[in-house]
């Protein structure tokens, strides 16, 4: 390679010396060709000029192969082309911000993390049961249960970290119950001093593609209030309780949104609500307010996702319809979203154990287009399938008619 540029080199230099000899250039070309300067000095200077830019193409190329290897942390013999072609193609994807929290919101990510690397969970901190629950009360910190689950989902060796992060102490003083996961992060924020931090030390150690975001970074609480106009109080409780829910709110209301969701969400080009548990996962992140406005203001692709099942004790007998009626209420203000993708595979009843139902088919939705898709897994009929769920999302986005009319998002503060 050193001699065949070498060679070119040499040929440029033959081609430009002829024309320069033949040629009738202006003044300037006096100073430009550095006539001025012994024509022994010259060489020695575009020779280094040469070596410069060779040793900077090398260590760039180096820089860009190392980071590559270093984010796959893969230990067999995967071939490094097609390593460093999906890492690249990955970069060029489309912004995709997923909205939500618990198994769904992390089963989605799992499916378009191979399509894009500029993703971005908004998760829900409302969390106050098990594992998150405990840690919340007894160290006033954000709960990490949902914040887990994503980091499990989007970091590069998924199958290992998934299983290393869902592990659960089944024995132990203090100890039981609680997660690796939890206790991971929590650990990293007294390392680093703050809860969001200790998130973004997390995704590098990991290597998160994308990112994770709370939606906010203050205490909130979850409440409902049924159709019986009961109130029920945390997050936990609300699908205990088992009663049907009219609306849910945020205590305290006002709380502040974090600054790179609400950021993330207005730069988006594809937003997207659930899949997950409607009324403790999906809404609760838009009722914070900046975040809801972030949103509606958003020249994005919206796209909410129908659970393919519904869940006992929260959406009982809701068919697509209800699902979406429930989210738009809660968003206060209507068409907003561009589409809803619901399950079109609907293989009769589910098993009894589980206490779900198929979500009944809804073939319209004034002021929304509702997409049929087959997203649902063979091997467990009550979630997404992560890899059909991102190809349906994509191909929207590819070949969907978004509406064009929409102004410009006008300027949102996220800080008071």
């Amino acid at each position: 390679m050193t001699l065949g540029v070498a060679m070119l080199g040499l040929g440029i230099a033959y081609l430009l010396r002829q024309a320069y000899v033949e040629g009738d250039f202006p003044g300037f070309f006096y100073y430009l060709t550095l006539q001025f300067i012994p024509r022994t000095l010259r060489g020695l200077l575009f020779i280094a000029a040469a070596l410069a830019m060779v040793g900077t193409g090398i260590f760039k190329l180096n820089q860009s192969l190392l980071r590559v290897a270093a984010l796959s942390g893969r230990g067999d013999d995967s071939n490094i082309i097609s390593t460093v072609y999906n890492h690249y193609t990955l970069r060029r994807g489309p912004r995709v911000v997923a909205i939500g929290g618990g198994t769904g919101l992390s089963w989605l990510l799992q499916g378009l993390k191979a399509h894009t690397s500029n993703l971005t969970a908004v998760v829900t901190v409302a969390d106050d049961g098990g594992s998150s629950g405990r840690l919340r009360r007894e160290m006033g910190i954000l709960s990490p249960g949902d914040l887990r689950k994503c980091i499990s989902a989007m970091a590069e060796t998924e199958g290992l970290m998934s299983r290393l992060f869902e592990y659960r102490f089944p024995t132990g003083s203090g100890l039981e119950g609680h997660s690796f996961g939890n206790l991971f992060i929590v650990a990293m924020a007294g390392v680093t001093g703050s809860m969001e931090q200790a998130l973004k030390e997390t995704s590098k150690v990991l290597a998160v593609t994308g990112q994770i975001l709370p939606s906010t970074l203050e205490d909130v609480n979850l409440y409902a209030r049924t159709t019986d106009q009961e109130t029920v109080y945390g997050e936990h409780n609300i699908t205990e309780r088992g009663a049907r829910i009219h609306d849910v709110h945020i205590d305290p209301a006002d709380v502040e949104a974090y600054p790179e969701a609400v950021e993330a969400i207005l730069r988006a080009d594809i937003v997207v609500a659930g899949p997950g548990s409607l009324f403790t996962s999906i809404i609760p992140n838009f009722l914070v307010a900046d975040v809801r406005r972030a949103f509606i203001q958003s020249r994005a692709a919206k796209m909410y996702v129908c659970n393919v099942a519904t869940q006992h004790g929260e959406t009982d007998s809701f068919g697509v319809a209800e699902h979406f009626e429930a989210l738009e209420r809660h968003m206060g203000k209507s068409g907003i979203f561009d589409y809803v993708i619901a399950n079109s595979n609907i293989a009769g009843p589910l098993p009894g154990d589980w206490h779900s139902e198929p979500v009944a088919v809804t073939p319209a939705i004034p002021g929304v287009t509702v997409v049929m898709r087959d997203v649902v897994s063979e091997q467990n009929r009550y979630r997404h399938d992560p890899t059909k769920l991102a190809a349906a999302i994509l191909r929207l986005y590819d070949h969907g008619e978004v509406s064009q009319a929409r102004q410009p998002s006008r300027e949102l503060t996220a800080t008071r």
